[in-house]
Formats: C-alpha cells, sequence, structure tokens
C-alpha cells in the first residue's frame, strides 16, 4: 500500500511539474522597435492563430519574406480612435514604418523584422474607392520583391492582427502606424471647436440667428413682455420649448448685450434673456442648423443678432 501510494504522489507531482512549465512557457517578451521580438518565438515559428501562418497570418509557415499575399482592392476604414485606415481587400490594416523613408522610398524591415511586420506586395493593387491612385507605387526591397508604397511610404500588416479591421500593430515599439489614405500615418481628427454659449450662425433661408452652444436655433415668444419682463410659457410649454440657461456675457459672440440680464421665473427656473426678452429652444429641432420652430403658431419666431424676431409679420 505504501509503494503504491508513494507511486501515486510522484505522479502527481511530475503532472503538476509539467503543467506549470506549460503556463510558465506562455509567457512573452515585449516586442522591439522593430517588431523583432514579438514572443519567444518569431512569428513565423509560431502555432497556427499566433497571428502568422496558416490562421489569419500572412505568408507560408516559413516565413519567407515573398510569401505575403496580394493586398488586391484597397479599402479606407473609419475608426474612431485612428480616422481613415487604409486596409487590404480581405480587411487587415496596412501600416507605415518611421525608419523607412517616403522620398525617396525605401524600406528598413527585413530578416525577422519582415517576419513580424510582412512587406505587401505592389502587385496586384487597386486604390481604395475616392483614393488618389496616383498616390500607389512600389519600391524593390533588397530581395529584389517590390513592396507597395502609398505616399512614397512603404506598406507592411501585422503578424499579430488576426482578424479584418485588427489594429494591435498600433504604435508598436513608437515606431509603426497604421497607414491613412495618403500614406501618412493615421489620426483621428481633432474634435469639433465648442462654439460659446450664444453665437450667431448664417442660416441660408432666415440670415443671421442666434444660436446656443450646441449650434441649436434660440426663439423668442410673441406672448412674452421685457417690460415687465414675464414668460407667457409655463408648464407644458416648457417642455416643447425648453428655456435658454443663463450665459455669461464673456462666453457670447456677434450678439446684442443690451438688456442681457437672467430672468427670474415665478417657477424658480433661471431664464437668459436677450434685450431682456426671454429666450428658448425647440424640442421640434434635432440636429445643429434646424429652424422647425420658426412661425410655430404664428407666435415663435427665430432671434436676431440684435435680439429681434426674424420674420415675424409687424
Amino acid at each position: 500500500m505504501n509503494t503504491w501510494r508513494s507511486a501515486s504522489l510522484a505522479a502527481a507531482a511530475a503532472a503538476v511539474l509539467a503543467l506549470t512549465a506549460t503556463a510558465c512557457g506562455q509567457d512573452k517578451a515585449s516586442g522591439s522597435g522593430t517588431g523583432q521580438s514579438v514572443g519567444n518565438a518569431s512569428p513565423a515559428q509560431q502555432p497556427a492563430g499566433s497571428g502568422y501562418g496558416s490562421s489569419g497570418g500572412y505568408g507560408q509557415a516559413g516565413g519567407a519574406e515573398s510569401a505575403a499575399k496580394q493586398a488586391g482592392q484597397l479599402a479606407v476604414t473609419d475608426s474612431k480612435e485612428l480616422g481613415k485606415v487604409v486596409t487590404d481587400s480581405a480587411g487587415f490594416t496596412l501600416y507605415r514604418f518611421d525608419k523607412d523613408t517616403a522620398s525617396p522610398p525605401q524600406s528598413n524591415c527585413s530578416g525577422d523584422c519582415a517576419k513580424a511586420w510582412p512587406a505587401v506586395p505592389a502587385d496586384g493593387v487597386s486604390a481604395a474607392a475616392g483614393a488618389d491612385p496616383s498616390l500607389l507605387g512600389s519600391v524593390t526591397r533588397a530581395d529584389g520583391t517590390k513592396q507597395l508604397t502609398i505616399g512614397g511610404w512603404p506598406m507592411y500588416r501585422y503578424a499579430k492582427d488576426t482578424n479584418p479591421g485588427d489594429t494591435n500593430g498600433q504604435g508598436v515599439g513608437g515606431t509603426w502606424h497604421a497607414a491613412a489614405p495618403d500614406g501618412k500615418k493615421a489620426a483621428a481628427a481633432a474634435p469639433a471647436q465648442s462654439l460659446p454659449g450664444l453665437s450667431v450662425r448664417t442660416d441660408p433661408k432666415l440670415g443671421d440667428v442666434i444660436v446656443d452652444a450646441r449650434g441649436m436655433t434660440v426663439y423668442r415668444f410673441k406672448k412674452d413682455s421685457a417690460w415687465p419682463m414675464k414668460s407667457a410659457c409655463t408648464g407644458a410649454c416648457l417642455q416643447k420649448w425648453p428655456v435658454v440657461a443663463p450665459v455669461d456675457k464673456n462666453n457670447t459672440k456677434g450678439i446684442a448685450l443690451k438688456g442681457f440680464v437672467t430672468f427670474d421665473r415665478p417657477d424658480g427656473v433661471k431664464q437668459q434673456s436677450i434685450t431682456c426678452w426671454p429666450v428658448y429652444t425647440f424640442s421640434g429641432d434635432t440636429k445643429p442648423g434646424d429652424t422647425n420652430g420658426q412661425g410655430v403658431g404664428g407666435t415663435w419666431y427665430a432671434v436676431s443678432p440684435e435680439g429681434k424676431l426674424i420674420g415675424a409679420p409687424k
């Protein structure tokens, strides 16, 4: 019995040791600036699913630089983080390398680097819809193959992009970047500059109208009064015509500031006034530039920069 128990314990210990070795063997080293180290083995030596080879990657298992698939019809995708990005016909991201040059075109990624970053062949490539075909070109690599260039920059795929749309190569080593349609580094557009609290927009039909910080048209109600300042829009009316909240004078542009005061409504809500007239927006305006409240009921009108009603009958 003791002999059997000892043998069982030894077998269990061996199994634990084997599992530990397997788990530890999965740790990966970080990549270098040229992407030469993408794990404990080069991408060409990693198993299927590693991002290179038969499962989602490019080229043959041997990692020959000339074995990368043709890009075919290029496409442009919109990324929230990166803006417009060039992909091949299968949807895989194309990259550029900071250590390359565009004028003249030259690739400085070869050997192990080219295993992690397969060069995109120049043959059989068509420009993306809407892109400038004249930006497509080629550069002869050290091995004699032709590599696609866009705007002079050599194009690559990344071995760790295993699915269409992946951008795992973005920012690797601080030198690899997804490519824009013109060959430059892909970058999301800067957010639109915010408007002042109140400013002026030129409407094609109404002329100059006051808008709020969201670009929504500002209105006045003919049943209100300025002297004394009074609002005839109460209760359910305010759900349809929300008040314009108080705005600092310094947060305005192009509007009259005479009579630019805060109206303390009887319901406790504070409302901005222009030339002492309370002002509102319209719930029926769903996007900046809408003027669906203009003339509603013959009592609601957009406001001019001087605070007057626009288009109201005399």
